[in-house]
């Protein structure tokens, strides 16, 4: 698509070269000082670059509406390049503490361009991309937070050639590697230059006397709080990115002085396996989100932090604390694709950079707070295994949270890779379901499971009718009460219709077999007119759909046709019909689905 190749590229030199810088100063850093010294500097140089995410919450906003957001990146690349030059005089002079401050420098920098570089995406691509492109963009900026780890670290251990007793000296031996910082950022510019031109979506110019009294600050604090899913997911996130600060600020002082390694390519190669873990999470992110943002990922990926804060303490191994790094950024990924495309799809294109913006500003404060935490922390005299046990208590937290709320979602993530193992579950027409209102679902039953192959898909949860018999299986009824179902019995069905129409008034999704059984020959049976008690009176639409595939399989009755070779199930979705549909009607336009494509 046109526009994607420059932007990735410009993204990717963009993290290369703030990263770069960051790392030559935390390698000198590493090389002079140790302990709980070490670990305070090195907490003071990643809040030089988050402190300017807080200040300049407002304005970077602004920018992002007030003016095309292409233009915004060009002009954040040209700054660069003038902020990389004074860098690369800091390092051949050996001014340290200069360079330490140009950190301060390359963070404002950022900050003003980072809502208008990831609100891009939603320039360049529809709803129905955000966790693709998000997928790639995660993807891309990892592979260069990578690169530069490693490129830079690999520079910096070769360039130190004699003898060195204090940061000046090392600062002047690797001073040559500021004009790859340069070169960077030139490149960076160049390509900035050929993203397409978007319209900006404001034209409200910024009234100082207002944003000195805080005016614009309350404004963009209410377009986060107006949405709780969007405070919810910029919280989460914060979260996240605050783990991770206070590992990555404290790893190096606890590689040196328990795993005693003093060689910064396999410590910060160690550390560089979670950017791995990182790429490789966001796409199987994009492959778990490619009908719907599923939040599913998010408590997946918070249990499998937890798992890696939980065992990083215990290992030992370099191998294992690599495989522990790699699987942290599986978990990270998770849960950055989803909410980050959460965030986008759910804020309307007018609000969208205040949000990124303020989504900027909360995660900054929170990593900042912890990497106060770490701070203190270090002051006391405490090493880095206490920041450890304390990083996986807040996870841990985090993880019983997410399953509370999202545990529902959980269980339809594994259900549907679970399936995944033996079929290929295809829904075609999921466009016919509305994003909102009341629906009801109707169509044929042919297996055990069709429950599950039916959700699969769709983003609102389907609520099912189903016998009680088999909801008050002690193995079942956990589940079922989780997924919200409605127990149906011949003694008490009244009571079953009143709780599905009730449901349908608040405009969920109710879900029903007419048939009232599995079919044992795998024809459509008899409807039967139960379900026109549950719509009556109910403002919203049926959508028919027809199962093809599971006829055979192991959950079917169709014992003759049974095999244990992988199919092919498709889940084919009708256009909305009325909702006072009579049973004949919904049959005979099912039956229709079956001869359209049921022979496909």
């Amino acid at each position: 698509m046109k526009g994607v190749l420059p932007y990735l590229t410009a993204l990717f030199l963009n993290a290369f070269t703030d990263l770069g810088h960051k790392i030559l100063i935390q390698n000198t850093l590493f090389k002079i000082y140790d302990n709980q010294e070490q670990i305070i500097l090195t907490a003071i140089l990643n809040a030089l670059i988050l402190l300017p995410f807080i200040a300049l919450f407002t304005p970077a906003g602004f920018l992002s509406q007030r003016f095309s957001r292409s233009h915004v990146m060009r002009y954040g690349a040209l700054s660069a390049i003038f902020i990389t030059l004074g860098i690369t005089l800091a390092y051949y002079q050996g001014w340290f503490w200069c360079a330490f401050g140009f950190t301060l420098l390359l963070g404002v920098q950022a900050a003003l361009y980072s809502p208008a570089k990831y609100g891009y995406i939603t320039d360049l691509v529809k709803e129905n991309r955000l966790s693709g492109l998000n997928a790639l963009v995660q993807s891309v900026t990892t592979v260069a937070i990578l690169s530069g780890i490693m490129v830079y670290t690999l520079l910096f251990e070769t360039s130190l050639h004699g003898s060195y007793t204090n940061e000046s000296d090392i600062l002047k031996q690797i001073a040559p590697l500021g004009w790859l910082l340069v070169v960077g950022s030139i490149i960076e510019y160049l390509l900035t230059l050929r993203l397409p031109y978007k319209l900006p979506v404001s034209k409200a110019p910024l009234n100082l006397r207002r944003y000195i009294r805080g005016f614009y600050f309350r404004k963009n604090w209410l377009a986060i709080r107006g949405d709780d899913s969007i405070l919810e997911a910029i919280v989460i996130l914060s979260l996240f990115w605050s783990i991770s600060q206070v590992i990555l600020a404290s790893f190096g002082a606890y590689a040196k002085s328990t795993l005693h390694q003093d060689n910064t390519i396999i410590v910060q190669g160690l550390m560089a396996l979670a950017a791995f873990g990182i790429i490789a999470g966001s796409f199987i992110a994009s492959r778990v989100c490619r009908y719907y943002i599923h939040n599913g990922l998010i408590p997946m990926g918070s249990i499998i932090l937890t798992f890696t804060l939980f065992a990083l303490p215990f290992a030992t191994s370099l191998t294992v604390i690599g495989g522990l790094f790699f699987l942290f950024g599986i978990g990270g990924a998770a849960m950055i694709v989803s909410l980050n495309a959460l965030i986008q799809s759910r804020v309307l294109p007018a609000r969208l950079g205040y949000v990124l913006a303020g989504n900027n500003w909360m995660q900054n404060i929170f990593m900042t707070g912890f990497l106060v935490l770490t701070t203190l922390v270090a002051m006391a005299g405490m090493n880095s295994l206490y920041l450890f046990w304390m990083m996986f208590g807040v996870s841990l937290l985090l993880s019983l949270w997410l399953i509370k709320h999202h545990g529902d979602y959980l269980l339809w993530l594994f259900f549907e890779k679970l399936l995944s193992l033996r079929y290929d579950i295809n829904p075609i027409g999921l466009h016919h379901i509305p994003s909102k209102g009341a629906v009801l679902l109707l169509g044929n039953h042919i297996s055990w499971i069709d429950w599950i192959v039916v959700q699969i898909g769709i983003r609102r949860r389907i609520g099912y009718m189903m016998e009680r018999s088999i909801y008050d299986n002690p193995l079942i009824r956990p589940i079922m009460e989780l997924g919200r179902a409605i127990p149906v019995s011949a003694l008490a069905s009244k009571d079953a219709f009143r709780i599905a129409q009730k449901r349908l008034q608040n405009n969920e999704i109710i879900g029903i077999f007419p048939e009232g059984g599995i079919s044992a020959t795998g024809k459509i049976e008899k409807f039967y007119s139960g379900f026109e008690i549950v719509a009556r009176g109910i403002d919203g639409v049926i959508i028919p759909f027809y199962i093809h595939g599971m006829e055979g399989s192991f959950f079917s009755r169709i014992s003759k046709q049974r095999t244990w070779s992988r199919r092919r199930i498709r889940i084919i979705y009708g256009a909305p019909i009325p909702m006072d549909s009579d049973a004949k009607t919904v049959y005979d336009v099912i039956t229709q689905l079956k001869e359209a494509h049921g022979s496909k």
